[in-house]
């Protein structure tokens, strides 16, 4: 039994874990950089260790550093959140072997999963629906890679292996750009990530992002928590999701939801994992899993009224699922709209200090935030500071929800995107459903 957690992440993901903690009768441990004493979540801590200077890279990226906070406060376990260390092997290798928990799956899992050639392979094996591609990484051998996209057919896409963000993709249209192609996305990937493999998959022209939440307990126990389309993204980066994804047959999504938990068992997952997809003519096509928590997460909370965190820390605990299939059941719609610190039009960042913060209300609305009059938002870190979700019996009444919810949110003393936001659920084809991941981009650059 965890007694103790720390909680290696700052922000509103670090609230959100702290709240967790406090239900289940965790004792918490916040650990943040010097310029985040004032987070809301290192208040409310029981005790909080400043691991480093502001800079990522000598605090939440410091795995010492952390590794010694659990060690001086007697923690038994860590919860990574998303991004920073969450995805790292090396972290949760170093985790275990120290003799603490890792909130997340084995670190081979970890390694698995974050290579783009080898979790194709593994998900290929497990059944999971996959691109058309080159199964496996591209040869020096310039014929042979023309061979491979002339069987695949243009346009295709060049991906590093180890690539994430959005980084290290090109696509080609056709074969007098291929070797060209090739040879910079391995320069890119290289310098980007220390791996210049590189793979070839179809390119889909207008496909929607679908991800379908799972928990596993490495067991031999997976279920899901159903879908969510999150095809809303400016430069790869979601900007808005819901849950479930509009306008796809029960039995499309029956089938993928089969090949996700049959495919977590096959790989001995543990922990809450995102299996996302590209959706395009009623077939799912599988880019990647991420082995943890969701920035988009609360949705597929609101639908299947399961706090994900609370069962995340359970499994990783060691015990076995504490819901099966069919206690988890899918109830009305759910969106989620992120609000960042920035120009809502030139989408620079824009930190400073929250003059004033009011949060909106209402049956069905939450807010996930780390905000509160008075503080100051820092330069260092990602630009998000807030995620307005909203409930609804349907879709036109959680969008209903939303559209009020955005209107009474007020954030006084620096720019947001709240203005974006606002334009997005009032927008008419985003509001009949099933917008592509390009609708955004074209939208922004028609204005």
């Amino acid at each position: 039994m965890i007694k103790k957690l720390l909680i290696a992440n700052r922000g509103e993901i670090a609230l959100r874990v702290l709240r967790a903690c406090k239900e289940l009768g965790i004792a918490t441990v916040a650990v943040h950089s010097k310029i985040d004493r004032d987070l809301k979540h290192v208040k409310l801590a029981d005790e909080s260790v400043c691991i480093g200077p502001n800079p990522s890279p000598q605090s939440y990226l410091n795995i010492p550093a952390i590794i010694s906070a659990m060690e001086v406060t007697g923690a038994d376990a860590v919860h990574p959140g998303y991004g920073f260390l969450a995805e790292n092997a090396d972290f949760a290798e170093q985790v275990q072997k120290s003799g603490f928990t890792f909130i997340g799956p084995s670190a081979d899992v970890i390694r698995l999963m974050g290579d783009k050639v080898s979790a194709i392979e593994a998900m290929k094996n497990a059944g999971v629906p996959t691109v058309p591609g080159s199964d496996g990484p591209l040869p020096e051998d310039s014929d042979t890679c023309l061979t491979i996209a002339e069987r695949i057919g243009y346009p295709v896409i060049i991906k590093a292996a180890a690539g994430g963000g959005g980084r290290g993709m090109r696509v080609v249209h056709n074969k007098d750009a291929l070797i060209n192609s090739i040879s910079v996305t391995k320069a890119e990937a290289g310098a980007a990530f220390g791996d210049d493999t590189v793979y070839m998959e179809k390119f889909l022209q207008n496909p929607r992002h679908v991800e379908i939440q799972v928990m596993s307990d490495g067991q031999g126990g997976a279920v899901h928590f159903y879908d969510r389309d999150c095809s809303l993204q400016r430069r790869h980066q979601k900007v808005l999701e819901e849950a479930p994804a509009p306008g796809i047959p029960d039995e499309i999504r029956q089938n993928v939801y089969n090949a996700c938990t049959n495919a977590c068992i096959e790989i001995g997952y543990r922990g809450a994992g995102t299996f996302e997809f590209l959706y395009e003519d009623g077939r799912f096509y599988f880019i990647e899993m991420n082995t943890r928590i969701q920035v988009e997460h609360p949705v597929t909370e609101m639908v299947t009224s399961t706090d994900l965190i609370k069962e995340q820390i359970n499994v990783c605990s060691g015990n076995k699922l504490s819901v099966s299939q069919s206690d988890i059941t899918l109830k009305g719609h759910s969106f989620e709209c992120r609000i960042n610190a920035e120009d809502p039009k030139t989408f620079m960042p824009s930190p400073g200090k929250v003059v004033n913060f009011h949060s909106p209300g209402g049956l069905g609305v939450r807010v996930d935030s780390h905000l509160y009059s008075g503080y100051s938002v820092p330069p260092n870190y990602d630009s998000m500071i807030a995620k307005v979700i909203t409930h609804g019996e349907d879709r036109a009444t959680a969008l209903a929800k939303m559209r009020v919810a955005l209107d009474e949110l007020l954030i006084d003393g620096i720019k947001t995107n709240i203005p974006l936001q606002q334009i997005l659920v009032r927008d008419e084809p985003f509001g009949k459903g099933g917008v592509n991941i390009h609708y955004l981009e074209k939208m922004l650059s028609e204005d």
